[in-house]
């Protein structure tokens, strides 16, 4: 392994770490201290909007240290990915988005909702990009 590899590797540790940390804490609602998951697939929307502002919010006032956004779209409405975004950076705790489970991706819109939390990870066979026309 070359001294480039070596750092990298080392550089990746406290996220992947990290990640793994918040992945076996997996739990919906909750008590203080659990980081909470929400469970998001389909097309970007008003209603996927909601559920996000809401779940952050309902996590906060829990008392729950970060918010994991488990992500798996096609993408979808302008005007619904700029609410989640928004939401994301008025979050009062960290957001990540973890693209995943193998296979999925968060693709158009989706691409923008994962560049816009505090961390983001993908699953491996995962993909993510927007295209414009």
């Amino acid at each position: 392994m070359s001294t480039v590899d070596r750092r990298r590797v080392i550089r990746l540790l406290p996220l992947v770490a990290g990640l793994l940390l918040l992945l076996g804490s997996l739990a919906r609602g909750a008590e203080p201290g659990t980081v909470v998951v929400l469970p998001t697939k389909g097309i970007v929307d008003q209603v996927m909007a909601g559920y996000l502002r809401d779940g952050i919010a309902s996590a906060a006032a829990d008392g729950a240290p970060a918010v994991v956004i488990q992500l798996d779209t096609p993408g979808g409405s302008l005007d619904s990915t700029r609410e989640i975004v928004q939401s994301f950076l008025d979050a009062p705790l960290p957001v990540m988005v973890w693209v995943g489970p193998a296979g999925a991706r968060a693709a158009s819109a989706g691409t923008f909702i994962t560049l816009s939390a505090h961390v983001a990870s993908m699953a491996p066979s995962t993909n993510i990009g927007a295209a414009t026309y």
